[in-house]
């Protein structure tokens, strides 16, 4: 018993003896820490930083439906200071110097900049959104001047420059309101872009990906020592239009050559409302508000943000003749081979109203090629404004496409039955006003669009769509699918189709819409000028084609502001529209005749 005591006191004696070792080894380490080397330990510290690098996601892509991507990405870079490295005020003064001519920027900005990392000791942006080009002699001076790191991240941009820019939208920096309205799901940091105009802005939960960063072992030189995580961005999901690339540059094209280079034009495919074309002009180049920080800025970023093609609204002059010929014809009697007498004016009393020409004698389908106003006035007077009004609102005149875009007017339905709700009176003049498409008539090009597609389809009312489908780029998968949606119907007889169509392609072969008679295709047209008090008239085109003996495929609205004729100004883009859907091309005789006829209305 006394054995195992003494066997078990011993024991205990090495154990605090074992101890007591250890924590005087402790001690003495402690002691060196603390009090021996503290300077050279706390250099150290301080020496070893772990910086963290925010890297931009890249936005989502946008497609048109033949895959052309007109908003991307392409490389940026952004240039950092470490906050570490030698705080010598003759070396910092040379990294400023060297620094400024490569940064679009100053010595002292840059100096400033160099300050604020070295008080805070976190790693400060001295450029963001740098071009490759400057990158090479920037990755030089990171040999030499240690604390300066480039990393790369992605720059929106629009391979194509202005196409769609009025539907596409643009970019710009957070603001006040941005930062209020912005969906806190999303991570945004100071110096994020956000859209703010068109599809950019509309979609920008769907475009905006999610942010990744760089995380950096530093040592006290300002020289990475390792990567410690490298935390990947996801990019956002890419949007694919309904937009076919060469009718939608064709459009553009034609706008912009046209005698005032303003006003919009829409396709639309008729057997689906699905958005072909969508221009407004002037157009502007949206890459203009995300230029590289090292690249002269441009002076001036003022646009017009105003879509012509939805909010525009004027009237649809000679185009609307095409309903009060549905009109006379629905309401029975109608013959469209009685000659009425246009001697260049029609008396209706009170007033003398004018046609644009002398016609002489003309049956309905001469009329409707000549766009006689003294025809259609006079078959106005004899049907009454109540008949032409419920065709009207069959192809719902007066009321918004329904396209999903902001700020999409209504326009404007003019009739007998509005006027006596506000207990107004409707006169004989109104009448004639209203059978040629003027007076208090006012629609917008996305709405000319609409009612060429519905002649196109035969009374099928489309709403015009863009979206196709949104998908996820990692995945495959569709998110979001755009969808076709008939709206409403024109519900006239057959009969009446048929004679309107063989006006419209008679109009096409031999009258004021013979700019877009195309060889191998049967196209179907209507020309018209809006009278305008504030200046010259404004032209319209209106027109659908298929190929010969086949169904309507595409139909078109062209409005050029100011341009005096739709036949000679809104004509040509019409048919460069055509043309590029069907890939055709332009004889060099249709094209001297174009400049040699004078073709009216």
């Amino acid at each position: 018993m006394a054995s195992t005591k003494i066997l078990f006191n011993n024991r205990l004696k090495s154990l605090l003896v074992l101890a007591g070792l250890a924590g005087a080894v402790v001690a003495l380490r402690l002691a060196d820490i603390q009090l021996l080397r503290h300077n050279h330990y706390l250099q150290l510290a301080e020496q070893n930083r772990t910086q963290i690098l925010y890297q931009t996601a890249p936005r989502g892509r946008i497609f048109t439906a033949d895959e052309k991507a007109v908003a991307a990405n392409a490389p940026a870079f952004n240039l950092y200071y470490l906050g570490a490295g030698p705080k010598e005020k003759d070396y910092l003064t040379r990294l400023s110097n060297d620094l400024a001519p490569r940064l679009n920027s100053t010595p002292e900005e840059v100096s400033k900049k160099l300050d604020q990392a070295l008080k805070s000791g976190k790693a400060v942006a001295l450029a963001e959104n740098l071009s490759p080009k400057s990158t090479m002699g920037l990755k030089e001076l990171q040999l030499y001047y240690p604390g300066i790191y480039l990393l790369e991240e992605n720059k929106r941009s629009y391979p194509y420059g202005p196409f769609a820019s009025h539907l596409i939208g643009y970019l710009g920096s957070m603001e006040g309101r941005d930062w209020k309205n912005r969906d806190l799901t999303l991570d945004y940091r100071l110096n994020a872009k956000v859209g703010k105009n068109g599809l950019e802005k509309k979609f920008e939960k769907e475009l905006k990906g999610r942010d990744g960063g760089v995380y950096l072992e530093v040592d006290y030189r300002g020289r990475v020592k390792r990567v410690i995580e490298d935390r990947k961005w996801r990019g956002g999901a890419d949007i694919y239009l309904t937009l076919n690339y060469d009718v939608q540059r064709a459009a553009e094209e034609g706008l912009k050559n046209s005698l005032t280079g303003r006003g919009a034009a829409v396709a639309l495919d008729p057997r689906t409302g699905a958005v072909l074309a969508l221009a407004t002009a002037p157009s502007f180049d949206p890459e203009m508000f995300i230029p590289y920080s090292d690249e002269p800025e441009v002076k001036s970023k003022k646009i017009s943000e105003y879509n012509v093609a939805v909010q525009g609204i004027y009237p649809p002059a000679s185009t609307f003749k095409i309903i009060t010929a549905i009109a006379a014809i629905e309401k029975g009697g109608f013959d469209p081979k009685k000659i009425i007498y246009c001697p260049g004016h029609y008396d209706a009393g009170s007033r003398v109203f004018k046609c644009w020409s002398t016609h002489g004698p003309v049956d309905f389908f001469g009329a409707m090629a000549a766009s006689c106003d003294v025809y259609f006035y006079t078959v106005a007077a004899q049907i009454g404004p109540a008949a032409i009004e419920k065709i009207q609102r069959m192809f719902q005149i007066g009321q918004p496409t329904g396209i999903d875009l902001p700020g999409e007017k209504a326009g404007n339905l003019y009739g007998p039955t509005r006027r006596a709700r506000n207990r107004s009176f409707w006169f004989v003049g109104d009448t004639l006003n209203l059978s040629i498409g003027q007076g208090e008539l006012l629609v917008t090009p996305i709405k000319m669009a609409q009612y060429a597609a519905t002649l196109a389809s035969r009374g099928k009312v489309w709403k015009p769509y863009y979206l196709d489908r949104v998908v996820n780029p990692h995945t495959g998968k569709v998110l979001t699918q755009g969808k076709s949606e008939q709206i409403g119907s024109v519900d006239i007889a057959p009969g009446t189709w048929d004679l309107v169509y063989k006006a419209l392609k008679h109009t096409v072969d031999t009258g004021t819409a013979r700019r877009v008679k195309i060889k191998g295709l049967d196209v179907y047209g209507k020309t018209g000028t809006a009278q305008n008090p504030h200046g010259d008239d404004h032209g319209w085109f209106l027109a659908f084609a298929g190929r010969e003996g086949g169904k309507p495929e595409i139909a078109v609205a062209v409005f050029v502001e100011f341009g005096k004729s739709g036949s000679g100004v809104a004509g040509p883009v019409a048919r460069q529209m055509l043309e590029a859907y069907f890939k055709t091309e332009q004889s060099q005789h249709s094209a001297a005749q174009e400049k040699t006829e004078v073709l009216g209305d």
